[in-house]
């Protein structure tokens, strides 16, 4: 009686922390944007390459040195007029120029919102599709990112159009934790070709959604990616295997084992200055390992965004900026 009193009174205790720490993540979250730059800089540094397309071509070349590949990204997103999409487009093609001539290997990442899609869906995919173009020019490849539920649809419809036109050249990004994933998958599976593979890179998702469009627990979004991965395999897709959870690292092992892919036929995703120990050990065993680079002069706005949209990173900010000064 007294063992399971005290059982009680420590599941009570260890509730009450996890509700504060929620609660203290969420206060983090909503005080960030209001921090001087120069204190979320201290944060963010670590995740971010740098505000200029040469410190993320720095970045990418360190990463190369050490037999990583790269996909470079452009941060910024849902803008609020054309002309601004516009600026993004000369910025993705200059981009490009600056990677191939320097030899990066790696190839690029965007988002659609980047370039208007909740203003102009056509206009949005005439820019992209030059975008897609250029890379296509030195026979490399563009990533579709996957931003929140509204966006799906009009992000799925682009990539279709984009892919039966450049075939070699352009994937999509999918979140496991949408309920609709693993059939969006299965219904772009006529795109898929042995020569020109559909390339998916397969990440959890980070935008707020609600419960009846996206998945909340922990062990049901991780039984969506395996279960999405599975079908990746099994169908001979490319499947990207964008990660830094140990369970589901272990997962997609059992998963690479039981299919037997060649080494080439898929890869293993991270971000930027994130669990480099986990990386090193995923390369050791002889897999193909991508980061994703980002840059910009949006850092703050990515780094709030993100926050808000994880509240759980507000350990790691704590950690940067008062343990590291």
């Amino acid at each position: 009686m007294i063992f399971d009193l005290e059982l009680m009174k420590i599941i009570y205790i260890c509730k009450i922390n996890r509700n504060f720490k929620r609660m203290f993540n969420k206060l983090i979250a909503g005080i960030l944007p209001y921090m001087p730059k120069k204190l979320v800089w201290q944060f963010s540094k670590e995740y971010i390459a740098g505000e200029s397309l040469e410190q993320a071509i720095v970045a990418a070349k360190a990463l190369n040195a050490e037999g990583i590949l790269t996909t470079i990204d452009v941060l910024g997103e849902f803008i609020e007029n054309l002309d601004e999409a516009e600026v993004n487009k000369k910025e993705y093609l200059q981009v490009i120029e600056t990677a191939e001539a320097a030899k990066i290997k790696g190839n690029y990442s965007l988002k659609p919102t980047s370039f208007g899609l909740l203003i102009d869906k056509e206009v949005t995919y005439k820019h992209i599709r030059e975008i897609v173009a250029k890379a296509a020019s030195f026979n490399n490849f563009v990533r579709i990112d996957m931003e929140d539920s509204p966006c799906t649809d009009m992000e799925i419809e682009l990539f279709r159009k984009l892919k039966n036109e450049f075939p070699k050249n352009v994937g999509l990004v999918v979140q496991s934790y949408m309920r609709r994933t693993l059939d969006d998958v299965k219904n772009l599976t006529d795109l898929n070709a042995t020569e020109a593979p559909l390339n998916f890179r397969l990440c959890k998702g980070i935008y707020v959604e609600p419960v009846e469009v996206a998945y909340k627990k922990y062990e049901e979004v991780n039984k969506h990616f395996l279960l999405s991965l599975d079908y990746m395999l099994e169908q001979k897709m490319y499947p990207s295997i964008a990660t830094h959870d140990i369970p589901l690292v272990e997962g997609a092992y059992k998963l690479l084992e039981k299919y037997k892919p060649a080494k080439d036929k898929y890869e293993f995703q991270m971000l930027y200055g994130v669990t480099p120990s986990l990386r090193k050990s995923i390369m050791a065993k002889g897999h193909r390992m991508r980061v994703y680079v980002p840059f910009g002069k949006d850092w703050f706005g990515y780094s709030t965004r993100r926050l808000k949209e994880n509240p759980k990173m507000a350990s790691l900010i704590i950690k940067a900026l008062f343990i590291k000064g």
